[in-house]
């Protein structure tokens, strides 16, 4: 039988393999939540690469790998949340979507690592 806490674990790996899915398959559509915007060719490939290809391998690998790459990636995120936290405070970068990817990054790391 599965817990909750492994359910909640799946679901963030999943959501971020959807996450670089959606970034593969549409790179254009990466402006509404990453705020970056390609220019030309070479900009689609990057956004394809990174955000598309890394995410989808971060997000599927906890599902073959187990334990260990599931706490791999919540460092990854949590490590994301305390830079993108000193962005918003450094830069003054006070977006809504930024203050909203901190939290889901906050909450994502958290369950992954327990």
């Amino acid at each position: 039988m599965i817990d909750f806490l492994t359910i909640l674990k799946i679901i963030a790996a999943l959501a971020t393999a959807a996450t670089g899915l959606l970034a593969f398959v549409k790179p254009d559509a990466t402006y509404g939540f990453i705020g970056l915007n390609a220019q030309g060719a070479r900009g689609v490939s990057e956004i394809r690469a990174i955000f598309g290809g890394l995410f989808i391998a971060l997000g599927l690998a906890p599902l073959f790998l187990g334990a260990t790459a599931y706490q791999m990636l919540g460092i990854g995120y949590l490590t994301i949340a305390v830079t993108r936290a000193f962005s918003i405070v450094f830069d003054q970068s006070f977006a809504q979507s930024n203050l909203i990817s901190l939290i889901i990054e906050i909450v994502f790391g958290v369950i992954l690592v327990i």
